[in-house]
């Protein structure tokens, strides 16, 4: 067993420029004045990213200020698995989508929808 020591002054996750200037327009679309990111378990290889925009936080969320308009909350139990992970905006032919670059991750799924991190 090994003991994980928790430094809040550091963040976590990070949001490329791209990413951000996304989510920014996401939050003035669709309302809510939050970006939670979480994982959840979920198909074939164990879990799945969540991107949520909230009116306000959970209990269990941390909180980062990644600009004046965008706050990032990360979803406390979420932390083992998100601990040092970059979220960008990339496109891929005329689409451009979300990605989770994560150092944790060992295994991803075909469609590459799930992922593991042990």
């Amino acid at each position: 067993m090994s003991v994980e020591s928790f430094d809040p002054s550091q963040q976590l996750v990070t949001v490329t420029p791209a990413a951000l200037d996304h989510l920014r327009r996401q939050l003035s679309s669709q309302g809510g004045k939050m970006v939670r990111v979480s994982v959840k378990k979920s198909g074939c290889t164990g879990f799945m990213y969540v991107l949520d925009m909230v009116e306000q936080a959970g209990e269990s969320d941390l909180h980062y200020r990644l600009d004046e308009q965008i706050e990032l909350l990360i979803e406390r139990d979420s932390l083992p698995v998100l601990s040092g992970t970059q979220i960008d905006l990339v496109k891929e032919g005329t689409n451009y989508q979300i990605r989770f670059i994560n150092p944790n991750v060992k295994d991803q799924c075909g469609c590459g929808e799930s992922f593991s991190v042990s």
